[in-house]
């Protein structure tokens, strides 16, 4: 369906607000709420449903390259060591920001905005992660290209083609098509990628002492600054986060009868996907390594090409041709597996970046095809080539991205309790600005850059990425105590009597009319109107219509208040 504006009534005072395109915009048949709350109404799956979906997405084949890719610049034991050491940051950066995702119902934008950034300030970083799903939706599509190539002498640019097109019709139609595509694909996933490996295993022992004793191009010795090159190298996958974050949203209300599959879903989909990739990540080395000692010595990074893995490892079990093809069916299922995912995110996050510049929406689907074409002019560019150099470079802005708002999330809200303890995302509610989250991005990303660049010396340039998560960590909570929180909300109370959760701490479910729109929203989406109603009632209007209104009119005027304290919870979100 696309969305289109419709006509435009013009109010009092001369202000205009397009209240078709924000009907429009209300009908989300196709769109998935691609820039506000997910109510209850859409929430229809179970936990355990929602968990599934969101590990399906993980099934791509970048893993294993980039694990290959530091295994044979810096080693095994290097490359494992590195390959923890970023796990285990990426879930304790994980588990605040996926927490508020399941629990509150919102994509990474609109955490972000109430976490330090402000309403439009956090466009900074959903362009971050927005250029996220185009590059590897680019090294995956990549893969795919490879594949089709090997087995068919398809040429690159066409398989580039076909490996951008091809999610399209799934995409357009959300997350219902993505549920469904996710459970019954991931079996077979599974099924082609695990078993011959198991046998290598069982049949081969003296692969496994070769993986274990490989030195790569290093000396062999473990060394601090090869870990930390391995790591900046698995950090860059950090935004994954935010794509696993687009299907936590849809989590059901957490209540005590469903409490255990709720926190196992949230566990293992939201901050536990890290611990799925970082096996794949291994995986990778030891089939390059596989490659380089058992196979042919002279590959070289080539090793690191999941076709060139998985062909030579099907061939050790079966006959060439039925290896290429069991092959080409693995790359392919795991290509539109995550690239319906890259695409999907992709459109959510461009979505929020239009529609709040231009008041306009004019539809996900637009958005869609918008995220394909950078990725397509990326595959031409060869960006596979240069993976290890891409990545490393973009995990130090993604690093300080997270870490603020994680550090924000951990630190502000709940140990300072200087920034608001319950999400805020809603227009009128926010400053346009926060410059908490946007000096500690800013000043974590240049300084991290500029080691990454060299300009600190050479010792340092293996570090860059620490540097981008200790500034971050550090710089957040020192800009909200030097600014005392003032900047973090430019109202308290929302105008509406009723309260935004319910008895068991989820978002209330009540619904309640936007006199713009006409249609009902459930509470946390609304407000209540500055334009009272014919008899001098209040009337209530949603954060929808107000991000498509291009005036003020709508919104409630700004509390001038002293500087919040946080430490006891508003009425009705206990």
């Amino acid at each position: 369906m696309g969305v289109t504006a419709g006509r435009e009534d013009t109010p009092r005072g001369g202000a205009t607000v397009s209240t078709d395109n924000a009907r429009a915009a209300a009908e989300d048949s196709l769109e998935d709420y691609a820039f506000r709350y997910v109510p209850r109404t859409f929430r229809r799956w179970s936990a355990a449903s929602v968990g599934a979906t969101a590990l399906g997405s993980i099934a791509f084949l970048a893993d294993f390259s980039i694990g290959a890719s530091i295994g044979i610049d810096h080693g095994t034991a290097n490359a494992v060591l590195g390959i923890l050491f970023a796990s285990v940051i990426i879930v304790i950066v994980g588990v605040p920001v996926a927490y508020y995702a399941a629990r509150y119902n919102l994509d990474l934008d609109l955490i972000a905005r109430g976490s330090g950034f402000g309403y439009y300030g956090s466009i900074i970083t959903t362009i971050v992660f927005a250029g996220f799903t185009c590059i590897f939706f680019a090294l995956e599509g990549a893969i795919m290209a490879q594949g089709l190539q090997v087995a068919t002498d398809l040429p690159l640019w066409l398989g580039y083609l076909i490996s951008t097109v091809v999610v399209i019709p799934i995409v357009i139609y959300g997350m219902r098509a993505l549920e469904r595509l996710q459970f019954w694909t991931t079996p077979l996933w599974l099924a082609l990628a695990l078993l011959p490996l198991l046998w290598i295993l069982v049949s081969d022992p003296e692969a496994v002492r070769a993986f274990t004793s490989y030195t790569g191009n290093s000396d062999g010795s473990i060394k601090f600054g090869a870990v930390v090159s391995s790591a900046a190298v698995c950090f860059a996958l950090s935004p994954q986060l935010a794509e696993q974050i687009d299907y936590l949203r849809a989590m059901p209300p957490r209540t005590p009868s469903n409490a255990r599959s709720w926190w196992t879903s949230f566990a293992f989909a939201g901050p536990g996907w890290v611990l799925f990739s970082g096996t794949k990540q291994v995986i990778g080395v030891f089939l390059a390594v596989y490659l380089l000692v058992k196979v042919e010595p002279d590959l070289g990074h080539r090793a690191a090409e999941p076709v060139k893995q998985f062909v030579v490892m099907y061939q050790t079990l079966i006959p060439d041709w039925l290896a290429i093809v069991l092959a080409l069916l693995l790359i392919v299922v795991a290509q539109v597996k995550i690239n319906v995912t890259n695409a999907y995110s992709g459109s959510l996050a461009w979505s929020n970046v239009f529609t709040r510049l231009a008041k306009h929406y004019p539809g996900r689907t637009i958005f869609v095809l918008f995220n394909l074409v950078i990725a397509y002019v990326l595959m031409m560019l060869d960006v596979f080539t240069l993976i290890s150099f891409v990545l490393s470079l973009y995990a130090n802005v993604v690093m300080a991205w997270l870490v603020t708002i994680a550090a924000d999330i951990a630190i502000n809200k709940w140990v300072l309790r200087i920034s608001p303890r319950f999400p805020e995302f809603r227009r009128g509610m926010l400053h346009d600005w926060n410059p908490v989250g946007l000096v500690s991005v800013g000043l974590a990303s240049v300084l991290s850059l500029l080691a990454f660049a060299g300009l600190f010396g050479p010792d340092v340039k293996p570090f860059s990425v620490l540097i981008a998560i200790g500034v971050a960590v550090v710089a957040t909570p020192v800009m909200a105590l030097a600014t005392r929180g003032r900047y973090y909300l430019r109202r308290r109370s929302d105008g509406i009597d009723s309260p935004r959760f319910d008895a068991d701490g989820n978002p209330s479910g009540e619904r309640l009319r936007c006199h713009v729109t006409g249609y009902t929203f459930e509470r946390p989406d609304m407000l209540a109107s500055a334009e009272r109603g014919p008899h001098g009632e209040v009337q209530y209007v949603s954060s929808l219509a107000l991000a498509l209104d291009d005036s003020d009119r709508y919104v409630l005027p700004a509390e001038v208040t002293e500087p919040p304290r946080w430490a006891v919870a508003r009425k009705g979100e206990k």
